[in-house]
């Protein structure tokens, strides 16, 4: 399917569930693996990934063209058009859209967990994806200090449990 084809598709999408026209550009981006589409604020164009077209079908794709579409039109109209704004939940429901889109295969969401804050005092675990400054946080059981350690923690493993 080409830009062309995809446009004339949410062009028709915003006129049969929203009753408005879409009137600014639609593409696809093949860069787009962990999200299904993208709706830009400042441009009002809404780019979707053309994995989610081969791996999950038509159906799937419609519902993220409209999920963008939720953005866009509540955006144009100044209301809610953040997924954590009532509007914006509301007309998803309405219109049939899907809140998040199915995973692709092979494609890691989550960040590994890359670090891990020990306390110094009782010996409590902090996994972590991201560097973090030891010197900003206290444990949260006994207020003690924090150690930084750069290992490799399992994603299973949750914050608050202990070794």
């Amino acid at each position: 399917m080409e830009d062309q084809e995809l446009q004339h598709w949410i062009e028709r999408v915003s006129l049969t569930y929203f009753g408005r026209p879409f009137l600014h550009q639609a593409s696809f981006n093949p860069r787009l693996r962990t999200t299904g589409g993208r709706y830009f604020t400042k441009s009002h164009n809404i780019e979707i990934s053309p994995h989610q077209l081969a791996v999950n079908g038509p159906e799937e794709t419609e519902a993220i063209i409209k999920h963008e579409l939720c953005h866009y039109h509540l955006h144009l109209q100044k209301r809610g058009y953040q997924h954590r704004d009532a509007d914006f939940k509301q007309l998803l429901v309405a219109v049939g859209a899907t809140r998040h889109c199915k995973a692709l295969p092979g494609v890691a969401r989550r960040l590994p967990i890359k670090y891990l804050l020990v306390c110094q005092s009782c010996g409590m675990n902090y996994p972590r994806k991201r560097r973090t400054d030891p010197r900003k946080y206290a444990c949260g059981r006994c207020k003690g200090k924090l150690k930084l350690f750069h290992a490799q923690v399992e994603p299973s493993d949750s914050a608050g449990s202990s070794s």
